[in-house]
Protein backbone atom coordinates (compact mmCIF):
# COMPACT_ATOMS: atom_id res chain seq x y z
CA UNK A 1 0.00 0.00 0.00
CA UNK A 2 1.46 3.16 -1.13
CA UNK A 3 1.53 5.31 2.23
CA UNK A 4 1.62 9.08 0.15
CA UNK A 5 -1.61 8.26 -1.06
CA UNK A 6 -4.92 8.69 1.50
CA UNK A 7 -6.85 5.63 2.33
CA UNK A 8 -10.48 5.10 1.21
CA UNK A 9 -11.61 2.97 3.46
CA UNK A 10 -15.29 2.23 1.35
CA UNK A 11 -12.05 1.03 -1.11
CA UNK A 12 -10.60 -1.22 1.44
CA UNK A 13 -14.03 -2.62 3.04
CA UNK A 14 -14.75 -3.42 -1.23
CA UNK A 15 -11.03 -5.01 -1.64
CA UNK A 16 -11.68 -6.86 1.38
CA UNK A 17 -15.15 -8.75 0.20
CA UNK A 18 -13.66 -9.80 -3.11
CA UNK A 19 -10.71 -10.84 -2.33
CA UNK A 20 -12.19 -13.31 1.10
CA UNK A 21 -15.48 -14.08 -1.19
CA UNK A 22 -14.16 -17.00 -3.13
CA UNK A 23 -12.29 -18.11 0.21
CA UNK A 24 -15.40 -18.25 1.52
CA UNK A 25 -16.94 -20.76 -1.35
CA UNK A 26 -13.60 -23.35 -0.69
CA UNK A 27 -14.49 -23.44 2.79
CA UNK A 28 -17.83 -23.82 2.48
CA UNK A 29 -17.59 -26.72 0.19
CA UNK A 30 -14.87 -28.13 2.68
CA UNK A 31 -16.91 -28.49 5.44
CA UNK A 32 -20.10 -29.40 3.61
CA UNK A 33 -18.01 -32.36 2.65
CA UNK A 34 -17.13 -33.06 6.37
CA UNK A 35 -20.59 -32.37 7.81
CA UNK A 36 -22.19 -34.64 5.63
CA UNK A 37 -19.21 -37.61 5.39
CA UNK A 38 -21.77 -40.43 6.83
CA UNK A 39 -24.43 -39.53 3.92
CA UNK A 40 -21.58 -39.46 1.32
CA UNK A 41 -20.20 -42.24 2.74
CA UNK A 42 -23.60 -44.53 2.26
CA UNK A 43 -23.83 -42.69 -1.23
CA UNK A 44 -20.57 -43.20 -2.92
CA UNK A 45 -18.80 -45.70 -0.50
CA UNK A 46 -19.78 -48.42 0.36
CA UNK A 47 -18.56 -50.95 2.50
CA UNK A 48 -18.88 -54.20 4.77
CA UNK A 49 -18.64 -51.72 8.18
CA UNK A 50 -20.02 -48.00 8.98
CA UNK A 51 -16.25 -47.56 10.11
CA UNK A 52 -14.45 -48.49 6.87
CA UNK A 53 -17.18 -46.86 4.59
CA UNK A 54 -16.36 -43.42 7.22
CA UNK A 55 -12.67 -43.89 6.61
CA UNK A 56 -12.89 -44.04 2.79
CA UNK A 57 -14.94 -41.15 2.82
CA UNK A 58 -12.65 -39.14 5.27
CA UNK A 59 -9.66 -40.54 2.99
CA UNK A 60 -11.45 -39.14 -0.11
CA UNK A 61 -11.76 -35.68 1.72
CA UNK A 62 -7.83 -36.08 2.82
CA UNK A 63 -6.74 -36.76 -1.09
CA UNK A 64 -7.85 -33.24 -2.02
CA UNK A 65 -4.83 -32.32 0.16
CA UNK A 66 -2.57 -34.03 -1.56
CA UNK A 67 -2.97 -31.75 -4.41
CA UNK A 68 -2.30 -28.38 -2.65
CA UNK A 69 0.92 -28.70 -2.78
CA UNK A 70 1.48 -28.84 -6.46
CA UNK A 71 -1.75 -26.31 -6.84
CA UNK A 72 0.51 -23.99 -4.27
CA UNK A 73 3.39 -24.68 -6.78
CA UNK A 74 1.70 -24.12 -9.94
CA UNK A 75 -1.08 -21.66 -9.34
CA UNK A 76 1.08 -20.00 -6.72
CA UNK A 77 3.92 -19.14 -9.48
CA UNK A 78 0.84 -18.02 -11.78
CA UNK A 79 -0.23 -15.85 -9.58
CA UNK A 80 3.05 -14.10 -8.80
CA UNK A 81 3.90 -13.93 -12.17
CA UNK A 82 0.61 -12.55 -13.89
CA UNK A 83 -0.81 -10.59 -10.72
CA UNK A 84 -3.38 -11.32 -7.73
CA UNK A 85 -6.38 -10.59 -9.79
CA UNK A 86 -6.34 -12.85 -12.42
CA UNK A 87 -4.84 -15.93 -10.53
CA UNK A 88 -7.58 -15.75 -7.91
CA UNK A 89 -10.37 -15.52 -10.54
CA UNK A 90 -9.30 -19.23 -11.67
CA UNK A 91 -8.76 -20.56 -8.92
CA UNK A 92 -12.91 -19.49 -8.12
CA UNK A 93 -13.51 -21.14 -11.69
CA UNK A 94 -11.68 -24.06 -10.54
CA UNK A 95 -13.36 -24.53 -7.35
CA UNK A 96 -16.52 -23.84 -9.04
CA UNK A 97 -16.07 -26.92 -11.23
CA UNK A 98 -15.08 -29.00 -8.20
CA UNK A 99 -18.19 -28.08 -6.40
CA UNK A 100 -20.68 -29.06 -9.68
CA UNK A 101 -18.71 -32.24 -9.87
CA UNK A 102 -19.59 -33.42 -6.04
CA UNK A 103 -23.20 -31.40 -5.95
CA UNK A 104 -24.53 -33.27 -9.20
CA UNK A 105 -22.39 -36.81 -9.17
CA UNK A 106 -24.92 -40.10 -9.29
CA UNK A 107 -24.77 -42.22 -6.05
CA UNK A 108 -22.44 -45.33 -6.28
CA UNK A 109 -25.86 -47.68 -7.12
CA UNK A 110 -26.71 -45.62 -9.60
CA UNK A 111 -24.05 -45.65 -12.31
CA UNK A 112 -21.14 -48.20 -9.74
CA UNK A 113 -17.49 -47.06 -9.57
CA UNK A 114 -17.91 -44.11 -11.49
CA UNK A 115 -19.32 -42.50 -8.74
CA UNK A 116 -16.77 -42.44 -6.19
CA UNK A 117 -14.31 -41.75 -9.03
CA UNK A 118 -16.27 -38.68 -9.81
CA UNK A 119 -16.13 -37.43 -6.40
CA UNK A 120 -12.35 -38.21 -5.82
CA UNK A 121 -11.88 -36.00 -9.12
CA UNK A 122 -13.87 -33.50 -7.57
CA UNK A 123 -11.97 -33.10 -4.33
CA UNK A 124 -8.75 -33.22 -6.11
CA UNK A 125 -9.61 -30.17 -8.47
CA UNK A 126 -10.56 -28.81 -5.10
CA UNK A 127 -7.25 -29.25 -3.24
CA UNK A 128 -5.08 -28.18 -6.43
CA UNK A 129 -7.35 -24.48 -6.35
CA UNK A 130 -7.65 -24.21 -2.97
CA UNK A 131 -3.49 -24.60 -2.96
CA UNK A 132 -2.81 -21.31 -4.51
CA UNK A 133 -6.82 -19.60 -3.44
CA UNK A 134 -5.82 -19.50 0.28
CA UNK A 135 -2.28 -18.00 -0.49
CA UNK A 136 -3.28 -15.37 -2.68
CA UNK A 137 -5.64 -14.08 -0.49
CA UNK A 138 -3.50 -13.62 2.39
CA UNK A 139 -0.75 -12.55 0.32
CA UNK A 140 -3.48 -9.62 -1.46
CA UNK A 141 -4.90 -9.00 1.74
CA UNK A 142 -1.20 -8.59 3.19
CA UNK A 143 -0.36 -6.00 0.21
CA UNK A 144 -3.44 -3.96 0.49
CA UNK A 145 -3.17 -3.38 4.51
CA UNK A 146 -2.42 -0.16 5.86
CA UNK A 147 0.64 0.21 7.75
CA UNK A 148 0.35 -1.53 11.40
CA UNK A 149 -3.03 -3.11 10.83
CA UNK A 150 -1.35 -6.52 8.63
CA UNK A 151 -2.41 -8.88 10.83
CA UNK A 152 -5.72 -7.22 11.06
CA UNK A 153 -6.49 -6.85 7.80
CA UNK A 154 -5.56 -10.57 7.03
CA UNK A 155 -7.18 -12.00 9.89
CA UNK A 156 -10.46 -11.41 7.88
CA UNK A 157 -9.58 -14.16 5.27
CA UNK A 158 -9.72 -16.68 8.34
CA UNK A 159 -13.01 -14.90 9.14
CA UNK A 160 -14.16 -15.71 5.71
CA UNK A 161 -13.87 -19.29 6.32
CA UNK A 162 -15.81 -19.59 9.51
CA UNK A 163 -18.73 -17.60 7.97
CA UNK A 164 -18.48 -20.86 5.62
CA UNK A 165 -18.58 -22.87 8.53
CA UNK A 166 -21.46 -20.78 10.15
CA UNK A 167 -24.19 -20.82 7.02
CA UNK A 168 -22.74 -24.63 6.01
CA UNK A 169 -23.93 -25.34 9.85
CA UNK A 170 -27.41 -23.31 9.63
CA UNK A 171 -28.17 -25.01 6.24
CA UNK A 172 -27.21 -28.20 8.18
CA UNK A 173 -29.58 -27.38 10.82
CA UNK A 174 -32.02 -26.65 8.84
CA UNK A 175 -32.17 -29.22 6.60
CA UNK A 176 -31.54 -32.06 9.25
CA UNK A 177 -34.84 -30.12 11.29
CA UNK A 178 -37.33 -29.95 8.00
CA UNK A 179 -36.17 -33.75 6.40
CA UNK A 180 -36.18 -37.13 7.79
CA UNK A 181 -33.23 -38.77 8.25
CA UNK A 182 -33.45 -41.56 5.56
CA UNK A 183 -34.66 -38.35 2.63
CA UNK A 184 -31.17 -36.76 3.84
CA UNK A 185 -28.71 -39.59 3.44
CA UNK A 186 -30.83 -40.28 0.53
CA UNK A 187 -31.03 -36.91 -1.58
CA UNK A 188 -31.06 -34.16 1.09
CA UNK A 189 -27.35 -33.63 1.98
CA UNK A 190 -27.06 -32.46 -1.88
CA UNK A 191 -29.17 -29.57 -1.10
CA UNK A 192 -26.05 -27.25 0.44
CA UNK A 193 -24.01 -28.40 -2.18
CA UNK A 194 -26.61 -27.15 -4.92
CA UNK A 195 -26.75 -23.95 -3.23
CA UNK A 196 -23.23 -23.32 -3.27
CA UNK A 197 -23.46 -24.01 -6.95
CA UNK A 198 -26.10 -21.57 -7.19
CA UNK A 199 -23.48 -18.35 -5.25
CA UNK A 200 -20.88 -19.31 -7.81
CA UNK A 201 -22.02 -16.46 -10.33
CA UNK A 202 -22.55 -13.83 -7.98
CA UNK A 203 -19.25 -15.02 -6.25
CA UNK A 204 -17.67 -14.68 -9.76
CA UNK A 205 -18.88 -11.20 -10.66
CA UNK A 206 -17.50 -10.00 -7.59
CA UNK A 207 -14.07 -11.36 -8.10
CA UNK A 208 -14.17 -10.06 -11.61
CA UNK A 209 -14.18 -6.43 -10.25
CA UNK A 210 -10.98 -6.85 -7.45
CA UNK A 211 -8.17 -4.18 -8.11
CA UNK A 212 -4.71 -5.42 -8.06
CA UNK A 213 -2.39 -4.48 -5.27
CA UNK A 214 -0.34 -1.45 -5.56
CA UNK A 215 2.49 -3.68 -4.09
CA UNK A 216 2.62 -6.12 -7.00
CA UNK A 217 2.25 -3.22 -9.61
CA UNK A 218 5.04 -1.50 -8.29
CA UNK A 219 7.34 -4.53 -8.52
CA UNK A 220 9.09 -3.70 -11.81
CA UNK A 221 10.35 -7.87 -12.35
CA UNK A 222 8.02 -10.68 -12.33
CA UNK A 223 9.65 -14.45 -11.77
CA UNK A 224 9.35 -16.66 -14.65
CA UNK A 225 8.59 -20.56 -13.74
CA UNK A 226 12.16 -21.05 -13.86
CA UNK A 227 13.01 -18.60 -11.44
CA UNK A 228 10.27 -19.92 -9.33
CA UNK A 229 11.11 -23.23 -8.77
CA UNK A 230 15.27 -21.96 -8.19
CA UNK A 231 14.17 -19.92 -5.19
CA UNK A 232 12.05 -22.00 -4.25
CA UNK A 233 15.05 -24.28 -3.83
CA UNK A 234 17.21 -21.42 -2.02
CA UNK A 235 14.83 -21.14 0.71
CA UNK A 236 14.26 -24.96 1.21
CA UNK A 237 14.69 -23.55 5.33
CA UNK A 238 12.04 -21.29 5.60
CA UNK A 239 9.53 -23.06 3.71
CA UNK A 240 9.95 -26.34 5.56
CA UNK A 241 9.52 -24.56 8.87
CA UNK A 242 6.97 -22.73 7.95
CA UNK A 243 5.57 -26.15 6.66
CA UNK A 244 5.46 -26.77 10.88
CA UNK A 245 4.31 -23.15 11.90
CA UNK A 246 0.89 -24.08 9.51
CA UNK A 247 0.10 -27.51 11.42
CA UNK A 248 -1.12 -26.12 14.39
CA UNK A 249 -3.77 -23.86 12.29
CA UNK A 250 -4.36 -27.11 9.52
CA UNK A 251 -5.06 -29.73 12.35
CA UNK A 252 -7.50 -27.22 14.63
CA UNK A 253 -9.17 -25.78 12.27
CA UNK A 254 -10.29 -29.52 10.43
CA UNK A 255 -10.60 -31.19 13.65
CA UNK A 256 -12.94 -28.35 14.98
CA UNK A 257 -14.86 -27.40 11.69
CA UNK A 258 -14.77 -30.18 9.95
CA UNK A 259 -14.51 -33.47 12.34
CA UNK A 260 -16.61 -32.14 15.04
CA UNK A 261 -20.17 -33.04 13.70
CA UNK A 262 -19.08 -36.71 13.10
CA UNK A 263 -17.59 -36.92 16.74
CA UNK A 264 -20.55 -35.31 18.23
CA UNK A 265 -22.84 -38.23 15.81
CA UNK A 266 -20.80 -41.29 16.15
CA UNK A 267 -18.17 -40.89 19.22
CA UNK A 268 -20.08 -39.04 22.08
CA UNK A 269 -23.70 -40.14 20.28
CA UNK A 270 -25.85 -36.68 20.51
CA UNK A 271 -27.94 -35.67 17.91
CA UNK A 272 -26.83 -34.77 15.01
CA UNK A 273 -28.63 -31.26 15.36
CA UNK A 274 -26.57 -30.79 18.63
CA UNK A 275 -23.78 -31.63 16.82
CA UNK A 276 -24.53 -29.11 14.17
CA UNK A 277 -25.03 -26.53 16.84
CA UNK A 278 -21.81 -27.05 17.66
CA UNK A 279 -20.18 -26.40 14.76
CA UNK A 280 -22.23 -23.46 14.48
CA UNK A 281 -20.52 -22.00 17.63
CA UNK A 282 -16.96 -23.17 17.23
CA UNK A 283 -17.93 -20.17 13.50
CA UNK A 284 -19.23 -17.65 15.61
CA UNK A 285 -16.73 -18.07 18.16
CA UNK A 286 -13.43 -18.31 15.14
CA UNK A 287 -14.96 -15.05 13.39
CA UNK A 288 -14.94 -13.14 16.65
CA UNK A 289 -11.55 -13.86 17.98
CA UNK A 290 -9.60 -13.74 14.60
CA UNK A 291 -9.41 -10.09 13.88
CA UNK A 292 -8.70 -9.40 17.59
CA UNK A 293 -6.01 -11.58 17.58
CA UNK A 294 -4.84 -10.45 14.28
CA UNK A 295 -4.99 -6.62 15.62
CA UNK A 296 -3.60 -8.05 18.74
CA UNK A 297 0.19 -9.46 16.87
CA UNK A 298 -0.08 -5.72 15.17
CA UNK A 299 0.41 -4.52 18.50
CA UNK A 300 2.79 -6.91 20.46
CA UNK A 301 4.25 -8.80 17.53
CA UNK A 302 3.50 -12.09 15.91
CA UNK A 303 5.55 -14.33 17.88
CA UNK A 304 4.49 -13.86 21.32
CA UNK A 305 1.38 -14.60 20.26
CA UNK A 306 1.81 -17.63 18.49
CA UNK A 307 4.15 -18.77 21.38
CA UNK A 308 1.49 -18.19 24.14
CA UNK A 309 -1.59 -19.62 22.29
CA UNK A 310 0.52 -23.09 20.93
CA UNK A 311 1.83 -23.32 24.31
CA UNK A 312 -2.09 -23.34 25.79
CA UNK A 313 -2.97 -25.91 23.11
CA UNK A 314 0.03 -28.29 24.08
CA UNK A 315 -1.01 -27.78 27.77
CA UNK A 316 -5.22 -28.07 27.67
CA UNK A 317 -6.10 -29.70 25.01
CA UNK A 318 -5.98 -33.14 25.78
CA UNK A 319 -7.19 -32.62 29.37
CA UNK A 320 -10.43 -30.76 27.69
CA UNK A 321 -11.30 -33.84 25.65
CA UNK A 322 -11.00 -36.13 29.09
CA UNK A 323 -12.92 -33.69 30.62
CA UNK A 324 -15.86 -33.97 27.71
CA UNK A 325 -15.87 -37.57 27.28
CA UNK A 326 -16.39 -37.78 31.16
CA UNK A 327 -19.94 -35.95 30.79
CA UNK A 328 -20.68 -36.18 26.99
CA UNK A 329 -23.50 -33.83 26.85
CA UNK A 330 -24.36 -31.32 24.59
CA UNK A 331 -23.12 -28.56 27.20
CA UNK A 332 -19.91 -30.28 27.61
CA UNK A 333 -19.21 -29.71 23.97
CA UNK A 334 -19.42 -26.77 22.93
CA UNK A 335 -17.83 -25.36 26.20
CA UNK A 336 -14.77 -27.72 25.09
CA UNK A 337 -15.37 -26.45 21.24
CA UNK A 338 -15.13 -22.77 22.65
CA UNK A 339 -12.32 -22.90 24.76
CA UNK A 340 -10.46 -24.94 21.27
CA UNK A 341 -11.88 -22.41 19.18
CA UNK A 342 -10.42 -19.83 21.31
CA UNK A 343 -6.79 -21.57 20.92
CA UNK A 344 -7.12 -21.57 17.21
CA UNK A 345 -8.28 -18.75 16.83
CA UNK A 346 -5.44 -16.71 18.59
CA UNK A 347 -2.92 -18.88 16.56
CA UNK A 348 -4.52 -18.31 13.72
CA UNK A 349 -4.91 -14.75 13.85
CA UNK A 350 -1.31 -14.12 13.77
CA UNK A 351 -0.13 -16.89 12.00
CA UNK A 352 -0.91 -15.91 8.50
CA UNK A 353 0.20 -12.55 8.35
CA UNK A 354 3.79 -14.34 9.89
CA UNK A 355 3.47 -16.71 7.28
CA UNK A 356 3.68 -13.84 4.68
CA UNK A 357 6.00 -11.41 5.77
CA UNK A 358 8.73 -14.20 6.44
CA UNK A 359 8.41 -15.43 2.81
CA UNK A 360 10.90 -13.86 0.18
CA UNK A 361 8.31 -11.13 -1.65
CA UNK A 362 9.37 -12.02 -5.43
CA UNK A 363 7.63 -15.49 -5.07
CA UNK A 364 5.54 -15.05 -1.79
CA UNK A 365 2.33 -16.55 -2.70
CA UNK A 366 4.43 -19.81 -4.17
CA UNK A 367 6.08 -20.01 -1.28
CA UNK A 368 3.16 -19.16 1.09
CA UNK A 369 1.16 -21.92 -0.95
CA UNK A 370 3.77 -24.75 -0.80
CA UNK A 371 4.35 -24.20 2.77
CA UNK A 372 0.29 -24.13 3.76
CA UNK A 373 0.00 -26.89 0.92
CA UNK A 374 2.24 -29.24 2.32
CA UNK A 375 1.06 -29.20 5.96
CA UNK A 376 -2.42 -29.63 4.64
CA UNK A 377 -1.86 -32.39 2.83
CA UNK A 378 0.67 -33.84 6.48
CA UNK A 379 -1.45 -32.25 8.75
CA UNK A 380 -4.77 -30.67 7.67
CA UNK A 381 -6.93 -32.88 5.14
CA UNK A 382 -6.46 -36.27 7.02
CA UNK A 383 -7.19 -34.81 10.63
CA UNK A 384 -11.14 -36.27 10.49
CA UNK A 385 -9.19 -39.76 8.98
CA UNK A 386 -6.61 -39.66 11.75
CA UNK A 387 -8.71 -39.27 14.90
CA UNK A 388 -11.53 -41.26 13.78
CA UNK A 389 -8.25 -43.75 13.32
CA UNK A 390 -7.02 -42.87 16.82
CA UNK A 391 -10.59 -42.97 18.78
CA UNK A 392 -10.92 -46.41 16.98
CA UNK A 393 -7.27 -48.23 17.59
CA UNK A 394 -6.71 -46.25 21.22
CA UNK A 395 -10.46 -47.45 22.32
CA UNK A 396 -10.07 -43.78 23.67
CA UNK A 397 -12.77 -41.12 23.03
CA UNK A 398 -10.46 -38.34 23.95
CA UNK A 399 -7.34 -39.51 21.54
CA UNK A 400 -8.21 -36.14 18.97
CA UNK A 401 -6.79 -33.86 21.78
CA UNK A 402 -3.50 -35.77 21.23
CA UNK A 403 -3.47 -34.86 17.73
CA UNK A 404 -4.00 -31.16 18.10
CA UNK A 405 -1.50 -31.19 20.71
CA UNK A 406 0.67 -32.81 18.25
CA UNK A 407 0.04 -30.11 16.05
CA UNK A 408 0.71 -27.37 18.21
CA UNK A 409 3.83 -28.65 19.30
CA UNK A 410 4.92 -28.54 15.81
CA UNK A 411 3.70 -24.49 15.12
CA UNK A 412 5.36 -23.76 18.63
CA UNK A 413 8.91 -25.02 17.50
CA UNK A 414 8.27 -23.15 14.21
CA UNK A 415 7.42 -20.14 16.02
CA UNK A 416 10.43 -20.19 18.03
CA UNK A 417 12.80 -21.02 15.11
CA UNK A 418 11.12 -18.28 13.00
CA UNK A 419 11.30 -15.57 16.33
CA UNK A 420 15.37 -16.19 16.63
CA UNK A 421 15.62 -15.75 13.08
CA UNK A 422 13.84 -12.33 13.00
CA UNK A 423 15.48 -11.37 16.01
CA UNK A 424 18.35 -12.11 14.33
CA UNK A 425 17.93 -10.26 11.91
CA UNK A 426 16.63 -7.28 13.67
CA UNK A 427 19.80 -7.12 15.43
CA UNK A 428 22.19 -7.21 12.54
CA UNK A 429 19.73 -4.08 10.83
CA UNK A 430 20.52 -1.92 13.73
CA UNK A 431 24.22 -2.81 14.34
CA UNK A 432 24.46 -2.04 10.28
CA UNK A 433 22.50 0.99 11.00
CA UNK A 434 24.70 1.99 13.91
CA UNK A 435 27.75 1.39 11.56
CA UNK A 436 26.62 3.52 8.86
CA UNK A 437 25.70 6.27 10.90
CA UNK A 438 29.24 6.09 13.23
CA UNK A 439 30.98 6.51 9.18
CA UNK A 440 28.63 9.52 8.40
CA UNK A 441 30.26 10.92 11.77
CA UNK A 442 32.86 10.42 11.33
Amino acid sequence: MNTSTPVDPLRQVKALLRATSGHFLEMFDFILFGFYAPHIAKAFFPASSEFASLMLTFATFGAGFLMRPLGGIILGGYIDRVGRRKGLIVTLMMMAIATLIIAFTPSYASIGVVAPLLVLIGRLLQGFSAGAELGGVAVYLAEMATPGHKGFYVAWQSVAQQIGVIIAALLGYAINAWMAPDVISAWGWRIPFGIGCLMVPFLFLIRRSLEESDEFLARRTRPGTRDIFIQLGSHVGVVLTGILLVSMTNVSFYLLAVYTPTFGDKVLHLSTSDSLLAALAVGVSNAFWLPIMGALSDRVGRWPVLIGFSALAITTAYPAMLWLIGTPDFAHLVIVSLWLSFLYSGYNGAMYIALAEVMPPEIRTAAFSLAFGVSAAVFGGFTPAIATWLVHVLDNKAAPGIWMSIGAVCGLTASAIFARQMARRAAAHSNQRNAAGAAIRS
